[in-house]
């Protein structure tokens, strides 16, 4: 089955709003929620009003809230700095933010309860900070659910290191939590002409993450192309995710 999934509902009124009216029309499957956020309150109420039932936590590591929080904001503060001082900041464990990711992790988690009603059906992060090192050593997320890998490559796509360090991780990933086969985004599909990878959830469990608020991404979603590659290929949900 093929799990297209928006990033970034409710970080903002134009991110919620595009989102929605790919929902309303039957492009997107789920969304991936962000709290503490400008447009946190009004998509959650939006997702509610739709019949929005497959939304996930879109995890924030690396940008300052810009809304009413709890007094996690000094401690969200701190991990910000630490993850977008370097790219490479992800790699690297912090024993001294240990406290500061859980504390934050939660309050987020709670937040998304207190404005969803329910737990998330599923959990990434905002530039996939989700992956980060302090996260996974602490393991943070609880067992059980289901988190985004990886990207997935091709050979040739990326050097064989990359690939085998990622393949490490997802593989270490399956056995705590639930994870698709295939993770692509559709961004990357559309600019290197990959969409035809996307046939692949006729065998397996796809995820494609899309940005409706990206214009090239919406008109793809809305268009005739969308429905000619996805003929014959389910879409499903992250509940149907198995271990």
């Amino acid at each position: 089955m093929l799990i297209i999934n928006a990033d970034d509902w409710g970080r903002s009124p134009e991110e919620t709003d595009a989102a929605l009216e790919c929902y309303r029309a039957g492009r997107l499957t789920s969304v991936s929620a962000m709290v503490f956020m400008q447009d946190s309150e009004r998509g959650a109420n939006l997702a509610k009003d739709a019949g929005l039932t497959d939304v996930g936590l879109h995890l924030n590591l690396s940008q300052r809230y810009n809304a009413a929080s709890n007094g996690s904001v000094a401690a969200h503060e701190t991990i910000v700095r630490f993850l977008t001082k370097s790219k490479y900041a992800v790699l690297l464990y912090n024993p001294g933010l240990r406290r500061a990711f859980k504390q934050v992790f939660q309050a987020q988690f709670d937040e998304f309860v207190r404005l969803y009603g329910k737990e998330p059906s599923h959990i990434d992060g905002h530039q996939h900070r989700h992956l980060c090192a302090n996260l996974l050593v602490d393991r943070v997320i609880p067992p059980g659910y289901v988190v985004r890998r990886n990207f997935t490559f091709a050979p040739g796509d990326k050097g064989i290191v990359n690939r085998s360090f990622r393949r490490i991780m997802d593989s270490w990933l399956a056995n705590r939590y639930r994870i698709v086969d295939l993770f692509y985004s559709l961004k990357t599909c559309l600019r290197q002409g990959q969409l035809s990878r996307l046939t692949a959830a006729r065998d397996k469990v796809v995820e494609l993450m899309v940005h409706p608020v990206n214009r090239d991404e919406a008109s793809w979603l809305i268009g005739k192309d969308f429905e000619e590659l996805t003929t014959g290929i389910p879409l499903g949900s992250f509940s149907q995710v198995q271990v």
